[in-house]
């Protein structure tokens, strides 16, 4: 395994990078709901947070199933991994600088739609198995927990922000959001051109 600061670094912000769109909906969820219970601002976070780590551990096995039969994809990998967070973090910052998306929004938080906000939030981590698909499982395993524990953080703190402040931040998470995204395809892109 090769664990070094550049490992942990990358898929924190990867997390963080991730974790924007979740933040959105935490804080819309925290402002329509002000009273939430420390438990169920646990469970709603948690929720973003097991999405987020599973989404790229379906990608990573996809990818590394395809790249055992067809070899021939693992140099385009790079190439998939800057359009792909090109795509989705140009997205974000699309959205973030016009005001983002009003869908979001839900008048509660019940289970059902709890499950819906998680898989909407967390679709676009599905190409980061692009990403990490030159990880051994193991490394994968550790990516997604790092991702996932650092949506958790993130969106407990936009429930607690949104309970407290509302979705004035919204708008801003998303284009940072977007930028680190940005940021990782074109650092993941460069790296393997050295």
């Amino acid at each position: 395994m090769n664990l070094n600061f550049s490992f942990f670094f990358t898929n924190i912000l990867l997390g963080i990078g991730l974790a924007m769109d979740a933040f959105s909906v935490s804080l819309a969820n925290g402002l329509n709901e002000p009273n939430m219970k420390k438990g169920k601002l646990f469970t709603v976070a948690g929720v973003f947070a097991g999405f987020q780590a599973l989404m790229p551990l379906i990608g990573w096995f996809c990818v590394t199933t395809l790249l055992e039969l067809f070899s021939a994809f693992e140099p385009f990998i790079p190439w998939i991994a800057l359009i792909l967070l090109c795509f989705i973090g140009g997205k974000m910052l699309w959205e973030g600088i016009r005001g983002g998306e009003e869908g979001e929004e839900t008048c509660g938080v019940g289970l059902a739609a709890l499950l819906v906000q998680g898989v909407a939030t967390s679709i676009d981590a599905l190409s980061v198995g692009f990403t990490i698909a030159h990880y051994n499982l193991w490394e994968a395993l550790l990516a997604a927990l790092l991702i996932g524990g650092v949506t958790f953080f993130i969106c407990a703190l936009g429930l607690e922000i949104g309970k407290k402040a509302g979705t004035k931040l919204a708008g801003k998470a998303g284009i940072f959001g977007g930028c680190i995204l940005i940021f990782i395809g074109i650092e993941i892109f460069v790296s393997s051109l050295l």
